[in-house]
């Protein structure tokens, strides 16, 4: 194996370590999607907040370098889309057994 084989492994070696943080970080951030859907549910409220998601966008991306905004706009937009979808199914779930 050349050197740069061993860089490009010790690099990928790396992104597998934040991967598997990042997943660590997503279970949690689900968990608190069925916090909050729970939380919509007994209170009546929309799932879909599109104010709440500009607004956060927009915060996050100010915490990139110059440059990464697009992507944390489109890495964003995809997690509440995942958390809308989590929580319509907690909320469809928790009416239906309601129904019974």
């Amino acid at each position: 194996m050349d050197k740069s084989s061993i860089g490009l492994n010790s690099l990928r070696q790396k992104l597998d370590k934040i991967d598997d943080e990042l997943i660590r970080l997503f279970e949690q951030r689900m968990e608190v999607t069925e916090e909050i859907a729970r939380f919509k549910l007994v209170h009546n409220l929309p799932v879909y907040d599109p104010a709440r998601e500009q607004q956060k966008i927009q915060e996050l991306s100010q915490k990139v370098k110059k440059g990464r905004e697009a992507n944390v706009s489109a890495l964003y937009s995809l997690l509440f889309k995942l958390s809308r979808a989590e929580q319509e199914q907690i909320i469809n779930k928790e009416q239906a057994k309601k129904e019974e």
